[in-house]
Formats: structure tokens, C-alpha cells, sequence
């Protein structure tokens, strides 16, 4: 499913318009619409990584309480219509262009005053707009960047949630931890509790704005794990066993993460929904291990995401081999650094972005830590060289979404 073609490209289309933070254009636009992020609760979730899994356990568990639950993410990793979902179930494409014929009026009056929407913005007004006119309860809605000036901090949740805070981004949220960690902050709204993962300066950031704000600030630790399996992680909690169908140690944290957003809902239709929302929870490419094939995909992206996959790696599956391919923003040194200590052998590609690196610029950086490593023209290519090499290795894709969503299409998943 690939939206309607003329309200997608339309919606692509605004992508030349760049990025830009900000919250005038988003405010102006759900105002003409009679401001439908009023009409349903939400938890808001910012963070460096496991945003996107922090949410999608929030959303399993409400669903599973038998409540009609929104979920907002980005980006996707095939389609569109993976961004906003009700139930469970992605917008349709009849949905899709229908709310783009309400929003497109008002977005071109806008621009013909100079108030150019981008992308982004449009988006997250669709994704509102379809979650009223569902009749969503709840919506989980996951930040796009940074937090403060992102589209989607015009909501005031019941919940903010902050996941790890690690170097991203930083030509427009900062280039230390402290600054990114104020920008991700800044969903914290007066009197609305706080969860989150991080500690040390990101913790002190954190605590300093929810105090200005009168917000309780709940911080969670990794639980205990007791297994680390192919298909999901097993772990201790306050005394109780939990299984979420997320492989990977930092998927136990996250759980207890979105374990504890809902739990400060207060909802008594949530208590009993919790153990089947975390076994139950689907998020694709976050450690995901094809069946029948010795393929895992994986989208991470960042420096500190590369450290935990590499931990998991390592205890899951040993070492592998390696295919993958960044955007020219990412550190891939840092990257590689992290996940050399788990990769045999690497095969490098570019995935079909205009901001892609380049596979001689990605060699460069990858083989200061992976000596036998090699470039394929695709990553097709890359994926079927990866196969021949691998020996007895398990073949691990990653490096961005961009990079997965192609992958899937090549793989026929």
C-alpha cells in the first residue's frame, strides 16, 4: 500500500521545502482544522534511539487494553501509511487523500503569505486530523527531531517520555549532550509527568526542566534480563517475569519504559494488558530476524545505538557479517568502531537517497575498523555477496531506514 499517488506526491513534493523547526505553520494549520490534537489523549516520546520502540510498546498495550489507540512514527521503512496507524491498522489511501483535499487549500493560502509547510509538518496535521476523525482515545505519538521546535510538540500529553540522549543531529539541536538533551526537554509541559532512560548531565537537563514545569520525573534502569532470544527478550521486573517479542537487551528497557508511561495513565483497563501488549508488540527491523533465513535487519543509525546492537549481537548470534549503507550525516566511524568487535567481514552499499555516503566515502571510514570489507553497486548486490561470503555467519543489514526499506523490497518480505 503506497497512498494515493496524487496526494503522495503532492506530500513529497514538499519535501524540497527542507526542514525546519518550528511550530507556527503546524499551529496555523490544526487551527483551521478546529485543532483536532484536542480531541484525544496522547504520551509523547523524544530520544535519541528506541524512540520508535518505546512507542510501539505504549500503543501494543493500550490496544491490548481495548482501547483505540493512535500511533504516529516516523520515518517508514516501505510505505507511507506506516507512519499513522489506528488500531493497529495503517490510514488507507482513501483516508490519505481525502485529508490532503482539506489540508492543501490551506497550505497553499499559507505559502501565498510566505508560510511554506514542510513535509514534516503536513504529516503530523494528517495524522492528527485521522485521528479524530477515527475516534482514537489515545494516540502515542513519536517525536520527528529533537523535541522542542519539532511539529509535533503541540500536543500536551498525559505523559512525556525522553529515551536516551546520545550526539545527533547536531548542525540543528547542539553539539553536546546537555544542548540536545534542553531540546528534547522541551515536551516537558507544566504538570505533565516525565519518563525517562537517561542519567548523568542529559538526567540533570531533564530534572532542571521539569522542575520549572512542576512535572515528576520518573527515571528507569535496565531490568534484569534473563534471556536474550532470536524472537524477543525475557527479563525481571519489580518481581515479575515479562516477555516482549522485540529481541535485544535495550528492548527490556524500553519495555519497562512504556510500562511505566502507561502506568502513570492511571487507567484501570490498562493493568491487565500489559503482559499481553509487550509479547504481542510488532516493530519491524529493531533486531528482526527473517524466519528461515540467517538474515537480521536492524535500522540503526547512530554511534550509541551501534554500541547496544553490537552487545546484543554478541550474545545472540556471536559475530556476522555485515551489510550496510548511512546517510551522509551519521558518524559512520563511531558506527563501525561500535560494531567491529562483532563483524567478521563487511559488504557496503549506498541505499537510494540523495543523502546518501557515498560507498568509497562509507570504505574510508568502515575500513579503519573492518579490514575485510568490500563496496557492491547496490544493495541488492550487497545483500547476495553477503550471502556467499558469509560462511557459517548470520548476515546483519543495517545502517538506516532508507537503508532496511530497501532491503525488505529486495528480500520479497
Amino acid at each position: 500500500m503506497n497512498g494515493n499517488p496524487g496526494a503522495l506526491d503532492w506530500l513529497y513534493g514538499l519535501q524540497r521545502h527542507g526542514m525546519k523547526l518550528g511550530l507556527r505553520n503546524t499551529g496555523e494549520l490544526l487551527s483551521a482544522l478546529g485543532d483536532p490534537q484536542n480531541d484525544f489523549r496522547s504520551i509523547h516520546v523524544a530520544g535519541t534511539d528506541g524512540k520508535g520502540s518505546v512507542a510501539a510498546i505504549t500503543a501494543s498495550i493500550l490496544r491490548k487494553a481495548g482501547i483505540r489507540t493512535g500511533l504516529y512514527t516516523s520515518p517508514h521503512l516501505e510505505s507511507f501509511n506506516e507512519r499513522i496507524c489506528a488500531d493497529g491498522i495503517r490510514i488507507s489511501d482513501g483516508e490519505l487523500a481525502d485529508h490532503v483535499s482539506v489540508i492543501r487549500p490551506k497550505v497553499e493560502e499559507m505559502a501565498s503569505r510566505g508560510l511554506i509547510c514542510t513535509f514534516f509538518e503536513v504529516t503530523t496535521v494528517i495524522a492528527f486530523l485521522h485521528f479524530r476523525e477515527v475516534g482514537v482515545e489515545y494516540a502515542v505519538i513519536e517525536v520527528g527531531m529533537g523535541g522542542r521546535d519539532d511539529a509535533t510538540n503541540v500536543i500536551t500529553p498525559d505523559v512525556s517520555v525522553i529515551t536516551n540522549i546520545s550526539l545527533e543531529h547536531t548542525e540543528y539541536l547542539g553539539d553536546t549532550t546537555e544542548s540536545i538533551a534542553a531540546e528534547k526537554a522541551g515536551i516537558i509541559k507544566e504538570g505533565v509527568p516525565v519518563v525517562t532512560q537517561c542519567g548523568g548531565p542529559p538526567l540533570e537537563v531533564i530534572r532542571a526542566r521539569a522542575a520549572e514545569s512542576g512535572s515528576d520525573v520518573t527515571v528507569v534502569s535496565a531490568p534484569e534480563i534473563v534471556s536474550l532470544e532470536q524472537t524477543g527478550t525475557v527479563f525481571m521486573y519489580e518481581g515479575e517475569r515479562y516477555t516482549v517479542s522485540l529481541a535485544g537487551r535495550h528492548q527490556a528497557l524500553n519495555a519497562v519504559t512504556a510500562m511505566e508511561a502507561v502506568r502513570l495513565l492511571g487507567d484501570g483497563r490498562i493493568n491487565d494488558a500489559v503482559i499481553p501488549g509487550l509479547r504481542d508488540v510488532v516493530w519491524p527491523a529493531r533486531l528482526q530476524k527473517l524466519p528461515g533465513r540467517p538474515i537480521v535487519l536492524d535500522v540503526t543509525h547512530t554511534v550509541s545505538g551501534a554500541r547496544d546492537l553490537a552487545d546484543d549481537i554478541s550474545e545472540i548470534y556471536g559475530r556476522v557479517t555485515l551489510v550496510i549503507g548511512v546517510l551522509s550525516d551519521k558518524n559512520l566511524r563511531g558506527i563501525a568502531e561500535n560494531l567491529a568487535p562483532v563483524v567478521n567481514r563487511a559488504v557496503i552499499t549506498s541505499p537510494d537517497s540523495d543523502r546518501a555516503m557515498l560507498p568509497d566515502a562509507e570504505m574510508a571510514r568502515i575500513s579503519e575498523y573492518i579490514q575485510d570489507a568490500e563496496t557492491a553497486p547496490t544493495i541488492g548486490d550487497a545483500i547476495k555477496r553477503a550471502l556467499e561470503i558469509r560462511g557459517e555467519d548470520t548476515v546483519l543489514i543495517t545502517g538506516s531506514h532508507f537503508m532496511i526499506g530497501e532491503a525488505v523490497r529486495w528480500l520479497e518480505i
